[in-house]
């Protein structure tokens, strides 16, 4: 296992992922369990083994990992002759995270255009902040799938990074 001692740089990276997950949305110890899941080795790690390098009590662990496994960043597997499950991170759970912020941007223009609708009748000096607002979300909407589409083929050739 890596060291994860107290202000270790190991340690002060999973607390940095802890707090950059945390200012995401998700609670610290989610950010912080992914920040341990991204540089462990071996990468796959009981609940039992998160909770200890990462300090945590085993139901906090439980119900973060659950959290994580429903958004797909992590999954469960197993080695054979061992009981315990093991989390590790999903193989393209990244490219799936960043889909489903894409659905979030979606619904944010849709929103957008229904409070359009709802002030139309008002001056256009009236509607402008929704309309900066809709306006965003909608370019990030449309350039999302060219972004992602860049994305794959950049990572689907090492001679390009």
């Amino acid at each position: 296992m890596v060291d994860a001692e107290p202000q270790s740089p190991i340690s002060q990276f999973v607390e940095q992922q802890g707090l950059l997950w945390e200012g995401s949305g998700l609670p610290r110890i989610a950010g912080r369990i992914l920040g341990w899941l991204l540089i462990c080795q071996p990468a796959e790690q009981t609940a039992a083994e998160l909770a200890h390098v990462l300090a945590a009590s085993k139901g906090s662990i439980s119900t973060n990992t659950r959290l994580l496994l429903q958004l797909g960043i992590i999954e469960r597997t197993s080695r054979l002759g061992q009981r315990a499950i093991l989390f590790r991170i999903a193989p393209g759970a990244w490219g799936r995270f960043v889909r489903n912020e894409q659905s979030r941007v979606t619904l944010f223009r849709e929103g957008a255009e229904q409070g359009l609708a709802l002030l139309a009748d008002l001056p256009d000096a009236e509607r402008t902040r929704l309309e900066e607002f809709r306006d965003l979300f909608a370019f990030i909407e449309r350039e999302y799938p060219l972004l992602l589409e860049h994305y794959e083929a950049w990572r689907s050739n090492p001679e390009s990074r």
